[in-house]
């Protein structure tokens, strides 16, 4: 049993020496303070959203509809947070969303993520579009338990090689992004004419795969360019369909999760194709401007399908209070996004394990303190509805 919320007094003792917190503690102010560090570019592509922003703002405001009711003697003092899903042991309901080109924020990018995640012994997801192959981030990432998340290329010899790779090096569960097939009009990028893909970040996955280099007439390394080329229609412009998911049983023999699910239909679908899970998300607001709240959506598709597959979420997570009310609400788990990322780019690998230890601290306390021992005794009982 791990005791999360021990952080806060580790950073108390070290403010007796003068040391203070390299950034800030607050969750909702990771943003801010990465605005300041970054640049616009990098920035903008990690902060911003589809169009207006209008879904991004709308994920956080559907948190503040939520209001969690504390429940006194309930003898809380010593808490479990540890879970398991989809057959992953995790110390807590927490995983590391799959965040593509993290090397625009910080050099070490994917392989300094993997370290933190590791040594804390949470989940990260690997992306396919990494700016760092798989084998070094599996092995950066030592025994920590890991997934990999799949944008499906239109090659099937790719697709297959590239599962066979993420296999080998010890990643036991595929996540399928379904809603980023094609990129959305995200008015932060072209402002900034900002996309790492076409400047050859991102695409360390497909480049250092055997079958996406036998298509090419050079290495990518003699000839970029035209590897780049290649690469991005391969894997966005076209929308596969529900009879294609069994292609993917074929060649994956672990859990398979379906992420992007909004309506109360697909994952009924995503359960009669035979997934194990699926992720309740809008990608962080991403791709449809003006679209449903994650959260909105969650507790009617964890309804209608959480007893026969895991459901989990993003979208919006912030803070340790963000995920009690995920978990209340019907999730099993949820994915942590742009805030570790935003500590990524503010302090490399440390900047990582400081975010996360401040929500795994700060969900810790949250859960102690509304007078749960742990995440099982949630319910929406735990809410009220503003």
């Amino acid at each position: 049993m791990t005791t999360f919320g021990g952080y806060q007094n580790e950073i108390y003792l070290q403010g007796l020496g003068g040391r203070l917190p390299r950034f800030t503690t607050d969750g909702t102010a990771l943003e801010a303070a990465a605005r300041e560090a970054l640049e616009p570019g990098p920035f903008g592509y990690v902060a911003g959203g589809a169009g207006s922003d209008a879904t991004v703002r709308a994920n956080r405001e559907a948190f503040d509809r939520w209001r969690i009711v504390p429940r006194m003697l309930t003898d809380a003092t010593a808490r479990d947070l540890s879970t398991t899903v989809l057959g992953t042991r995790m110390p807590a309901p927490v995983l590391l969303a799959p965040v593509g080109a993290q090397s625009i924020v910080h050099q070490d990018g994917e392989l300094a993520t993997a370290r933190a995640a590791g040594d804390l012994g949470v989940p990260m997801i690997l992306s396919t579009a990494a700016s760092h192959p798989i084998e070094p981030v599996a092995e950066a990432n030592g025994d920590g338990p890991r997934w990999f998340q799949l944008y499906w290329p239109n090659d099937n010899d790719v697709t297959v090689s590239i599962l066979s790779r993420a296999k080998a090096a010890g990643f036991s569960t595929l996540v399928l992004t379904l809603d980023t097939w094609t990129l959305a009009w995200r008015t932060t990028d072209l402002d900034q004419a900002y996309l790492p893909f076409i400047r050859g970040v991102g695409t360390a996955i497909p480049f250092s795969d055997p079958a996406f280099r036998a298509g090419l007439t050079a290495s990518p390394e003699d000839d970029p360019q035209s590897a780049i080329l290649r690469w991005i229609p391969m894997f966005t412009g076209t929308d596969k369909r529900w009879d294609q998911l069994p292609f993917l049983r074929e060649h994956w023999d672990g859990p398979i999760v379906l992420k992007g699910i909004q309506h109360v239909d697909d994952a009924r679908r995503a359960c009669d194709a035979g997934m194990d899970g699926i992720v309740v998300s809008n990608h962080g607001g991403r791709q449809v401007d003006g679209a449903v709240a994650s959260l909105d959506v969650l507790p009617g598709i964890a309804a209608a399908v959480g007893d026969r597959m895991a459901v989990l979420f993003d979208s919006g997570i912030r803070t340790g209070a963000d995920i009690v009310k995920a978990l209340a609400l019907g999730a099993d788990a949820v994915l942590l996004g742009r805030p570790f990322v935003y500590g990524l780019g503010l302090a490399g690998e440390e900047g990582v394990r400081h975010v996360l230890r401040s929500v795994l601290a700060d969900l810790d306390l949250t859960l102690a303190l509304s007078g749960n021992r742990s995440p099982a005794g949630l319910s929406a009982d735990s809410l009220w509805h503003a």
